[in-house]
């Protein structure tokens, strides 16, 4: 009995080792998450975006240390299976009373991978479900925020209540006149209530941690009344003093003004489709203090129930608990319908092998092995593309992927026409094997990025063109689509991104009408670009020349070239140039690099500028 007493030591021991490398990762993940009230206060605009960027590398730095501790000290990868199995069982006693027990389990499942090599989810040594409840979980410690207060007003002392909700936020900084906001929150409070009696447990619940993203942060809650929920948030930015409409685009605020040093509630935003778009999968990640994660999500869910938890805990920039969950739910998916993958709809990509699953609603994406020769690129270079657009803020313009190495796929769901164009385009991505040895034959893809799905611009616009141009309907869809496609194109260059390849079938439409960018492999920052207009022709030889006669750097961008490629249709054109003549013109370009490089962030809105009580304040500086 000696040597198992000695095993079951040895497997505590790595189980505690592991929980502690956990705890001091959210630690770590929180005490930056915590950090940006201050960075908030002071206007430290790139301390915020250095600190976004950089907190997404957290986790897989703390997997790597846990991993190299659990080597040195008991030489994890040698212990036999039987030890690991009691790692799980002690570490699931371990999760007993803790506070973030998911995100404890998901580790536990990538240092265990990282050690033991394996490739694949399911196996017995990891959570392949959750084994510790997330229902309920309170921290009962005396000085601990609960996770949302509830507030109590009547019609007669709403304004007075939401001057209170805000100051217990305890913000270090003076509001410009908290009384005015207060009074157009209460004003578009009533307004979204109408006539409706209030109910005995009527109130506003609001959660206890302030969201933070770019120059702004948000107070999160909902209104409850009788049975009906009004989910809202409230922008708090910095003031800038003087008003001004955005020089690029109905989404962005006017540049280059200082903050006044007060702040503003710049607008109400009510209802789940403002919150999703809030929370969208093509904005960067929220910073927010989080005691008990699993109770926010609860809250936000019960917000937004159509935003699945996968994409609940991206936002919050828990992105490796949002890939758990998703793959998860897509197992799910699987095993309740029986439809099979396909290649995507839609022109196919010179770099990337699209396809998809017509009754989920996301798209897999691989790199090719060959690229035409125009593509002078690598998988590294491309992967690297993907990782900057993980980093950056995506100002709700670029869409978030999450990145899976060996995924299994059952073989019997894929359409043969899909396998042929894998072994043609990216035969060394591709696995076919019975890997369990249960006679099932498996598909492996080494190495796939997932977004969600969109309707591709150009079938989009396609769909309008059949239509007949003259239809009312279909001239409404062709303006909307150029419309938000120039102002995608607006707001990245606000972000610093030039997209590079600027084809229709690079953007994609969501579901609430916003055009999003997600082919990323020729992406530049704006600032490493050279934008120059066309050489004057200094002859006839030259102006007749069908070849480019002038010289051309590997940066170098030509504005005025991008027509031929994108106004074809003389509908998409006048829209176009009614709307977005400028981005035609090098000038337009060299000012907003110019801008960048002198050290502005562009304001950016997740919210439409009607909504906004900017008109009259006088202008705010954007989240």
């Amino acid at each position: 009995m000696f040597p198992q007493r000695l095993d079951s030591t040895v497997a505590y021991d790595i189980a505690k080792a592991m929980i502690d490398g956990f705890n001091r990762h959210y630690q770590l993940f929180r005490t930056e998450s915590a950090r940006a009230k201050h960075r908030f206060e002071t206007s430290d605009w790139h301390g915020q975006q250095r600190a976004q960027r950089e907190r997404i590398e957290f986790y897989d730095l703390r997997v790597r240390e846990a991993s190299t501790r659990l080597e040195r000290e008991f030489k994890a990868g040698e212990q036999p299976m039987d030890v690991w199995h009691q790692v799980k069982l002690h570490y699931i006693g371990l999760l007993i009373d803790h506070h973030q027990p998911e995100l404890a389990e998901t580790f536990f499942n990538s240092v265990t991978t990282k050690i033991l090599h394996r490739s694949y989810f399911q196996n017995n040594f990891i959570f392949v479900r959750p084994a510790v409840s997330t229902e309920y979980i309170e921290n009962s410690e005396p000085t601990a925020q609960p996770t949302y207060r509830a507030y109590y007003p009547s019609r007669d002392t709403m304004h007075d209540t939401l001057v209170k909700l805000v100051r217990d936020f305890d913000l270090r900084l003076e509001f410009e006149d908290l009384a005015r906001d207060a009074g157009y929150v209460t004003a578009a409070m009533i307004e979204r209530l109408g006539d409706t009696t209030l109910r005995a447990n009527f109130q506003i619940q609001v959660l206890s941690g302030l969201f933070f993203r770019n120059k702004g942060a948000y107070i999160v809650g909902k209104i409850i009344n009788g049975f009906n929920e009004i989910p809202f948030a409230l922008p708090v930015l910095h003031h800038q003093p003087a008003p001004g409409r955005a020089p690029g685009g109905d989404s962005q605020s006017i540049f280059g003004l200082a903050d006044s040093g007060r702040l503003v509630i710049d607008a109400a935003l009510f209802g789940e489709d403002d919150l999703l778009i809030l929370f969208s999968f093509a904005r960067a990640y929220f910073m927010v203090d989080m005691g008990i994660p699993s109770a926010y999500v609860q809250f936000l869910r019960s917000m937004m129930p159509r935003m699945p938890r996968a994409e609940i805990y991206n936002a919050l920039g828990l992105a490796k608990q949002g890939k758990t969950l998703f793959y998860r739910d897509f197992l799910h998916h699987l095993r309740h319908s029986t439809d099979k993958f396909r290649i995507a709809p839609g022109i196919k990509g010179m770099v990337m092998l699209v396809f998809d699953l017509p009754s989920f609603p996301y798209v897999f994406k691989v790199i090719k092995d060959y690229y035409p020769p125009q593509k002078d690129t690598t998988r590294e270079q491309i992967k690297g593309k993907y990782l900057l657009v993980k980093q950056h803020d995506r100002v709700g313009r670029m869409a978030d992927t999450q990145e899976y190495s060996e995924v299994a796929f059952p073989r019997d769901r894929f359409d043969d026409e899909l396998i042929a164009e894998i072994e043609k385009f990216a035969p060394s991505q591709l696995e076919i094997s019975d890997r369990d040895g249960d006679g099932k034959m498996e598909v492996i893809i080494k190495h796939v990025y997932i977004e969600r799905r969109m309707i591709p611009l150009n079938i989009y616009l396609q769909e309008a063109f059949d239509m007949g141009v003259a239809e009312p309907a279909a001239k409404a869809q062709i303006e909307r689509a150029v419309v938000e496609y120039g102002n995608a194109i607006k707001d990245l260059v606000a972000a610093n991104i030039f997209p590079g390849d600027m084809l229709w079938k690079n953007f994609g439409i969501t579901r609430h009408g916003k055009v999003v960018f997600y082919d990323y492999d020729e992406i530049e920052y704006i600032t490493d670009c050279k934008f120059r207009k066309v050489p004057t022709p200094r002859n006839e030889e030259e102006e007749m020349s069908g070849e480019i006669w002038y010289s051309v750097g590997p940066k170098d961008v030509f504005p005025e070239t991008f027509e031929p490629f994108l106004l074809g249709n003389d509908a998409v054109r006048a829209v176009f140039m009614k709307h977005h003549a400028d981005l035609l013109d090098a000038a337009f370009w060299q000012r907003h690099q110019a801008r960048i490089q002198q050290g502005h962030v562009f304001d950016v809105f997740p919210y439409d500028q009607q909504k906004r009580f900017a008109v009259m304040h006088g202008g705010a500086s954007a989240a």
